[in-house]
């Protein structure tokens, strides 16, 4: 009995010693493909609920665009996708560090296939008045930094300085002996801004006696006072919501001095550096592509007070409820949507091939 029970034991141990020098077959994938995605709708913040109550940057494109399949998202906003068109809409939160990380954890997720997905920016922004009016509607070709500086007080500064603010690794302001630049300024596809401004520069924006009321402040700015219109302009970002003459006159020099006089000051806000560096960091891996991102920035208020006013009280009247929110909010809907659409519409070409203006 006992030589029985042995002779069986060493069969079996044969058998397992067989077992477990064959090849263990291959586990089946349970990973879903990534869900592939044409553009990406990019706004700061909304103001309450994402539908049915009054409307910020998201709102127009989750109703208009019908993104209505929701996708949890580990940040400030959950995404949102409509699968038949392939659009998909996040909100980053504001600030450059917000939308920075954002921006990031979606170029990494896992979920979607952004290799030849565009992005468009799609904010409010404060404007100059030398060049456009409340509601109107900037392309951005150029994207500067205005927080990556030296800045010593004003009651400190040398006396023939125009300010204490100036680029690092630089002796002065506006320094001629330019250091290069590290995060200072960026330039978008120039061609494929030309060819949304051309796609969208008669595209009519809402106008209203509000805002008329509002541009007619400011007499001696003959662009401020047009009703709104699209147009081409670079795009200040900074963290900090500066307001007035003075500081607007250092912003247009500051975009003018980076970007070698190519460039020229239009809009302000806060995010759009930390967006484009995030795709810029991440392209190298082919997930994503830098050079399909768009920045178009429609005007809530005025960067400077209008004649006859000081900057505090300007700046203090804005707070309680920009004068130009409501059409701003329409003329990034009506303009971006005429891009997003195209897009959709002519995937066949722009997949592999970004436009370009004829």
């Amino acid at each position: 009995m006992k030589q029985a029970f042995q002779a069986g034991l060493a069969a079996l141990v044969l058998v397992l010693g067989a077992c477990s020098k064959a090849p263990a077959p291959p586990a089946a994938s349970t990973a879903p493909r990534p869900i592939p995605v044409k553009v990406v709708v990019v706004t700061m913040f909304e103001i309450g609920k994402d539908t049915g109550d009054t409307p910020a940057e998201f709102q127009l494109w989750y109703e208009r665009q019908k993104l209505d399949k929701p996708f949890p998202f580990a940040h400030h906003h959950d995404l949102f996708l409509n699968e038949s068109t392939g659009v998909l809409g996040m909100v980053t939160g504001m600030g450059s560090i917000n939308s920075a990380t954002a921006v990031m954890a979606l170029a990494l997720d896992p979920r979607f296939d952004l290799s030849k997905a565009y992005w468009l920016v799609a904010g409010i922004a404060g404007v100059d008045p030398a060049d456009a009016s409340i509601g109107s509607a900037a392309w951005a070709e150029w994207l500067v930094d205005g927080d990556l500086a030296h800045e010593i007080d004003a009651r400190e500064i040398p006396k023939d300085w125009p300010t204490g603010y100036f680029p690092r690794n630089a002796r002065r302001p506006y320094d001629p002996d330019m250091p290069t630049p590290d995060g200072e300024v960026m330039r978008l596809n120039p061609a494929l801004v030309e060819w949304a401004y051309q796609k969208t520069k008669d595209v009519a924006l809402p106008d209203d006696p509000g805002l008329a009321k509002a541009r007619a402040l400011y007499k001696g700015y003959p662009n401020a006072q047009k009703p709104p219109f699209v147009l081409k302009g670079d795009n200040l970002a900074g963290m900090t919501f500066w307001h007035g003459k003075l500081l607007n006159e250092w912003a247009d020099k500051w975009v003018h001095y980076w970007t070698k006089g190519q460039g020229n000051f239009v809009t302000s806000a806060m995010e759009d550096t930390g967006t484009f560096q995030s795709l810029a960091y991440v392209t190298p891996t082919g997930k994503v592509d830098k050079n399909r991102l768009l920045v178009l920035r429609t005007a809530s208020n005025y960067t400077m007070q209008p004649p006859g006013q000081t900057a505090a009280q300007h700046l203090l009247a804005e707070n309680t409820g920009y004068s130009g929110l409501s059409a701003s909010v329409e003329a990034a809907y009506r303009v971006g949507s005429v891009v997003v659409d195209d897009i959709v519409a002519h995937w066949d070409s722009y997949r592999d091939t970004p436009p370009a203006a004829p």
